[in-house]
């Protein structure tokens, strides 16, 4: 863990220039944001696919939305632009995942004058005692794995929308009322399917670290290659430790992950002899629209948070059963 951290403040001099735009913008007599007062939509700047999910839910057309990052792609590895900052420094709102999930970008988040914008980290928002902690001091970033936690960020996002958008409160608190009974609903859903397996068929086995959150919440035990976060590799102990794990348990499957490089998870299959079982998604969500059909509930969009955990529990689920 100690590693994961040092390899966060290595492009901090790329950053440097960047910086200095956001302290500037922060050193006149007035922040240079959207203020609203022009009838134009608030603008809100998300940075993972799936926190653009939740505020598209919570804020929909109150809000202008531009999100930093796209399907696939991997927040521990993102490095912000110089547009990715001036989005940040002209928005009236930031929203990140937090608890070092954006691990490049740490540095920026730090430096926002809260007198200036309004920011919400949504892994912050959470309980101390809810979020698994790794290393003894730090926390798992991966939160959206829990359906149930994730609705548990809602309220936060409700207050911290409203005072960017006062106006709309009513209509913001309706919505985020419906977003938090649609997650509990889904997470029911996950709990019916999950079991499905037997608690022994129930070893989930992944490129990275992604996955504590899920198995906590539907009951599996979770192995990553790889730690919490892609920025380093996996090493010959990490491979050979997963090997002889899949092997003495009998593993039936053991899957890739869309926003990492399946080379490791290939090879371990090719060196076990396990099958691998398909494409889960961990760190970004599918592209919007694309379908897939995941049994009685007929097909669901990949591009959503809703879509994303059924298409992988679907996934989990054939290819784990007997």
């Amino acid at each position: 863990m100690i590693t994961f951290f040092a390899s966060h403040c290595s492009p901090f001099r790329q950053l440097l220039p960047f910086l200095g735009v956001l302290m500037l913008a922060g050193c006149g007599k007035a922040p240079v944001v959207n203020s609203g007062a022009d009838d134009k939509p608030p603008v809100i700047v998300t940075t993972t696919t799936m926190i653009t999910d939740l505020v598209k839910q919570v804020g929909g057309d109150l809000f202008e939305i531009k999100p930093l990052m796209s399907a696939g792609v991997d927040p521990h590895l993102y490095k912000p632009t110089a547009e990715d900052v001036n989005k940040i420094t002209k928005a009236k709102v930031v929203i990140y995942g937090g608890l070092h999930l954006e691990g490049r970008m740490v540095e920026i988040f730090e430096r926002l004058n809260p007198a200036e914008k309004i920011t919400l980290s949504l892994g912050d928002s959470l309980p101390v005692d809810v979020r698994i902690p790794i290393a003894g001091l730090l926390y798992d970033p991966h939160i959206w794995g829990d359906a149930k936690l994730w609705a548990q960020t809602v309220p936060a996002l409700v207050a911290t929308l409203v005072k960017a958008s006062p106006t709309h409160k009513e209509e913001i608190e309706l919505r985020g009322r419906e977003a938090q009974k649609s997650l509990m609903g889904l997470h029911s859903w996950l709990k019916m399917r999950s079991d499905l397996l037997a608690p022994e068929q129930r070893v989930l086995v992944t490129s990275h670290d992604a996955f504590q959150y899920f198995g906590r919440a539907y009951g599996f035990e979770v192995v990553g290659v790889q730690g919490i976060s892609t920025d380093s590799e996996a090493g010959l102990k990490d491979i050979a430790r997963v090997i002889d794990l899949v092997r003495g348990r009998k593993v039936k499957a053991i899957f890739i992950e869309s926003s990492v490089s399946p080379a490791v998870i290939q090879r371990i299959a090719k060196d076990s002899g396990v099958a691998i079982g398909g494409e889960l998604f961990s760190d970004a969500l599918g592209i919007p629209g694309a379908m897939v059909d995941v049994g009685d509930e007929g097909k669901v969009d990949q591009g959503t948070l809703e879509g994303m955990l059924k298409s992988n529990m679907t996934t989990i689920i054939n290819a784990l059963k007997p």
